[in-house]
This record gives C-alpha cells, sequence and structure tokens, in this order.
C-alpha cells in the first residue's frame, strides 16, 4: 500500500476537518440543490470532485508548487477566483425564482452546475494550499512511488468530500418540496448569491491587501 494505513488515518482526520468547514463548494452545491433540484446539486458535487481531479494532476505534475512559489501567478488565479465567485455571487441575487425547465434545459442546467463548481474548486487558492500544505506532511519521502502516494491520498481526500458533500443535494431535495412557492425560493437564490458574493470579496481582499 502506498501510504501507511495509520498515516491514511491521521490524513483522513485532517481532511475531514477542512473538508466540513462552510466554503464556496458547499454553498454552491446547497445553491443547486434547492433552486434547481436533486440532480443539480450531484451535478455540482461531480463539478466540485472534477476540480479536486484537476487539482491532483496539477500537484503530480508539480504545478501547484509552481503556482504557490510564484506570489503573481498565485495571485492572478486567486483574483480569478474572487471574480468567478463574485458573478456566481450576483447571478444569484438576480435570480426571479424557479426555472422553466425543459428536456433540453434539464441537460443544460446540469451542465451548468457541475461546470459552475468545477471551476470554483479549481479557482480557489485555498485548494492549492491544501495541497501544497497539507499533502507533503503524509508523502514519505526518498520512496520512488511519489506519485501513488499522492494519487491515494487525492483519492482519500475525494471520498470523504463525497460522502461529506452528496448527502447535501439529497437533504436538500426534501427540503425543497417544503420550498415549493417561487418567492421563497428567490429568496433562497438571492441568499446563497449574496454569501458567494461575500466568499468573493474576501478572497479579493485577502489577495489584494
Amino acid at each position: 500500500m502506498p501510504v501507511e494505513p495509520a498515516t491514511l488515518g491521521i490524513f483522513a482526520i485532517a481532511v475531514l476537518a477542512v473538508v466540513i468547514s462552510p466554503g464556496p463548494d458547499t454553498m454552491l452545491i446547497l445553491r443547486h440543490s434547492l433552486t434547481s433540484g436533486r440532480a443539480a446539486g450531484l451535478a455540482a458535487v461531480a463539478g466540485v470532485q472534477l476540480g479536486i481531479a484537476a487539482h491532483t494532476l496539477l500537484a503530480v505534475l508539480g504545478l501547484s508548487l509552481l503556482i504557490a512559489s510564484t506570489p503573481l501567478l498565485f495571485r492572478t488565479v486567486g483574483i480569478a477566483g474572487a471574480a468567478y465567485l463574485g458573478w456566481l455571487g450576483v447571478q444569484g441575487l438576480r435570480d426571479r425564482g424557479v426555472e422553466t425547465v425543459t428536456n433540453d434545459g434539464r441537460r443544460a442546467g446540469l451542465a451548468r452546475a457541475c461546470r459552475e463548481a468545477f471551476f470554483t474548486n479549481l479557482l480557489n487558492p485555498k485548494v492549492i494550499m491544501l495541497f501544497l500544505a497539507l499533502f507533503p506532511q503524509f508523502v514519505e519521502r526518498g520512496r520512488t512511488d511519489t506519485t501513488a502516494q499522492l494519487l491515494t491520498l487525492a483519492l482519500t481526500l475525494l471520498v470523504i468530500n463525497i460522502l461529506w458533500q452528496a448527502p447535501i443535494p439529497l437533504a436538500a431535495a426534501t427540503l425543497r418540496r417544503w420550498m415549493a412557492a417561487p418567492d421563497v425560493q428567490k429568496r433562497v437564490s438571492q441568499t446563497t448569491g449574496a454569501i458567494l458574493l461575500a466568499f468573493g470579496l474576501l478572497m479579493l481582499y485577502e489577495q489584494l491587501v
């Protein structure tokens, strides 16, 4: 096994503490679940995992280290992520309520939920720092299977992330049945939009100050 069970257990506990902390990913999943239904929420969950997979690839290729060690590049990623979150927040604030969904629109809605979650995760510099600050602590240097160790740790992160995030759309779908009124869903969308906008402004502040 690339990573010792004891080491993997400690890593899992550390990752769990990070994953359960509320952040943009969770807020976006909740927003899509409440306003567009279970399928859209699960599509957003899938988008987050695709973002983590992309970060894993970047870490294995060494690009995450390059981004983090180059202040201008790291700041550019942070500003891009802040701008994207801000844009999502503004979209939520402008939401008029439940959208009319056709079969084609349904598919487009799922693609949109997945895409937004993917870019929210990919452009979050804190996720880059998670890979750079946490992962190296659990990689045994001097071995020739560094890539296998990284992939094992990333797979553990993915499993924990899915176990934590997948129930959100399932629970939210039940809650959504009690929130069928368009004006209620409009308030939900606007509230989560405001929170996403706040996350974006906070990220922008962290990068510019």
